[in-house]
């Protein structure tokens, strides 16, 4: 696993920068078991979502609770202290790989399950391991839940939500009929109420793994893929049905019948209603071919899930995509090398391993590349746009920070296992860096992840333990000056707007306590509010629909104007 210091008692910051870094909070979870922290997503309203997967350590003797890993979810209010506590099980193992915030305030939990029908899991398995998706409520309650998968192994690795408020779910396959290779990629589309609208399988003639996918504008999606394929050589496979395959329980040991076949398994398909969906199964075999060990594969799909296009970038040795974000003119694209300058990657390797940035169009040109070297194996966590006001008076993307940390290998140098920060302009120039030192950490400590917020703090979240086997979580919201003042300064911003049922206010400056006031056009106060927090959640689903007036009152900010206007759908 990656090591990495969290420790949060004096932050030193390692670098010219005056601006001075501060622990806003910290929230460490206990246990007694060892548990994996898989990430976090934060909130509409500006809470925050840890996902993980651990073994209950507080079970009934003689009950029927799983003894094995759960899905396991803690919401955190804006100051660090918990909301609530949920724990989704199966009666085998099961995994959390990913967590998003979806549109209308809930989360979707995606991840890798070994267990059949029992308990919180009310599918049967359909393999050696399937997808389980699991749709929640704001407040932890579950709406909807979804198996997905073959008698085979399929594995989650990342969702996301589209603009068409339906979900992508993004992970593996190794199907030996209707893949191309040992690892396939496996895209599933879901509508909002967790029905499959179609499939995609598509990889190379090797392991093809994605990392990461991103919604794009026009409704389709980006995605990340490790790939260790060279191009598939082989012939065309046509689309299918989902009910020309014929699924068998694992009970009665019998074949999977040809995909030509069109009779269903009764018994099957009553159990798990997946097999009761009729949708498409597409396929696409790679067509371009790797540079060296591992590439980075970028493709892009159009709303109805066909490849639009691919991309394949990559030196002699191994290059290993991170993550993505979209930006004003196309997408950026991070992860790390080994390679030195070969194939198509011109970036210079300095020493172990580098951070490799590219920057494309929306067509997948390449705009620029660049690498970074912060000594050792360098690990890229995070990947955020800056947006703002830039050259010739333009709004867009001003630049992007990059969140990360160095591993040591073999000899340890003055800053591996620490955090670090990147700030790059929008042509890829290195405009400054600085590291976070913990001081307090203990001897067990490993990153995760690392979200930066609109108002410009971290938030960091990663284990932490005394002894291996024994790792608890820890969640840290760190406020930097530098990243601050990066950050577009608006003083009260409503989102969304117009707007529904609810409408968020953000105060951009600092205070203990504030009151907002939402107003109609007459001047008559509809609410008022007090609240301690940077988002403050309004309740409009019962107004009439018109233009409102919403202030917040400062009482150590009056010289300060917030006031702005909102439109009721």
């Amino acid at each position: 696993m990656k090591r990495l210091s969290i420790g949060v008692g004096i932050l030193v910051l390692c670098h010219v920068h005056a601006h001075a870094q501060k622990v806003s909070w910290q929230k460490n979870i206990d246990s007694n078991t060892q548990d994996f922290l898989s990430g976090l997503a934060v909130t509409i309203d500006g809470q925050y979502l840890v996902s993980g997967s651990s073994i209950q350590k507080d079970q009934n003797p003689g009950s029927n609770q799983n003894n094995g890993y759960d899905y396991h979810i803690l919401k955190l209010d804006q100051q660090g202290q918990k909301v609530w506590e949920r724990y989704f099980s199966g009666n085998r193992h099961d995994y959390l790989s990913s967590t998003i915030s979806t549109q209308e305030g809930g989360f979707l939990l995606a991840g890798t399950s070994y267990s059949s029908s029992a308990l919180d899991k009310k599918d049967k398995g359909n393999g050696s391991s399937d997808i389980w998706v699991i749709k929640i409520d704001e407040n932890g309650e579950e709406e909807w839940q979804k198996t997905i998968g073959t008698r085979y192994n399929e594995e989650a690795r990342s969702v996301t939500q589209t603009t068409d408020q339906g979900y992508i779910v993004a992970g593996s396959t190794n199907h030996p009929k209707l893949g191309y290779g040992s690892k396939d990629v496996l895209i599933t589309k879901l509508d909002q109420k967790g029905k499959i609208i179609s499939q995609l399988i598509f990889g190379g003639n090797g392991l093809d793994e994605v990392e990461k996918v991103i919604p794009t504008k026009d409704g389709g999606a980006l995605l990340g893929i490790y790939s260790r394929s060279g191009m598939y050589e082989g012939q065309t496979r046509s689309k299918i049905n989902s009910k020309d395959l014929n699924p068998i329980s694992s009970q009665n040991n019998h074949s999977e019948s040809s995909v030509n076949n069109s009779t269903s398994n009764t018994n099957t398909s009553a159990s798990n209603p997946q097999y009761s969906e009729s949708y498409d199964i597409t396929f696409y075999g790679k067509k371009e071919q790797n540079y060296g060990e591992g590439d980075y594969w970028i493709v892009k799909l159009d709303k109805n899930m066909n490849v639009q296009w691919e991309k394949n970038f990559g030196g002699s040795e191994d290059d290993h995509v991170r993550t993505m974000a979209l930006t004003d003119s196309g997408y950026i694209i991070g992860g790390e090398s080994r390679s030195q300058t070969s194939g198509n990657k011109r970036a210079k390797l300095e020493e172990g391993t580098d951070l490799w940035v590219l920057a494309l169009d929306e067509d997948g040109n390449e705009q620029w590349q660049q690498s970074y070297n912060f000594r050792n194996r360098d690990v890229l966590m995070s990947l955020n746009e800056i947006k703002g006001q830039r050259e010739k008076n333009q709004d867009g993307t001003k630049g992007f920070l990059i969140g990360g940390f160095t591993q040591s290998e073999g000899k340890v140098e003055k800053n591996d296992e620490t955090f670090w920060m990147l700030y790059i302009d929008r042509n890829g120039k290195e405009v400054w860096r600085k590291y976070v030192e913990g001081k307090d950490k203990k001897k067990e400590e490993r990153l995760t992840s690392a979200i930066l917020n609109r108002d410009g703090s971290y938030i960091l979240a990663g284990t932490s333990a005394e002894e291996l086997g024994k790792e608890n979580w820890k969640v840290v919201k760190l406020l930097d000056g530098d990243v601050e003042d990066l950050m577009e300064n608006k003083d009260i911003r409503i989102y969304p707007n117009p707007v529904k049922d609810y409408a968020y206010v953000e105060i951009g400056l600092d205070f203990n306590e504030a009151e907002i006031y939402l107003y109609d056009m007459t001047g008559k106060v509809i609410q008022k509010l007090q609240t301690k927090n940077k988002v403050t959640k309004v309740d409009t689903s019962r107004l009439p629909q018109g233009v409102y007036i919403i202030k917040a009152s400062i009482p150590t900010q009056k010289d300060k104007k917030l006031t702005t206007k909102i439109v009721k759908e």
